[in-house]
């Protein structure tokens, strides 16, 4: 999965503005106690990072 399709599936998920709030601002313990952003830069996978998002938010499987 490539960057641009995470933020896609963020925007669409989360709405927009949310999404990218939650990507800089919402640290998870499946992230190591990172953002999505710190993740992506760390050089995380873009598909563990939306899988970690997943489980935080609870984001139905058919959406994952």
């Amino acid at each position: 999965m490539r960057n641009t399709v995470f933020r896609k599936l963020m925007a669409n998920e989360f709405g927009q503005v949310r999404g990218e709030m939650i990507a800089r601002d919402h640290v998870m313990s499946g992230l190591g106690g990172r953002t999505a952003d710190e993740a992506l830069e760390a050089g995380f996978p873009a598909k563990e990072v939306w899988l970690a998002v997943c489980d935080a938010f609870d984001v139905p499987a058919q959406r994952r």
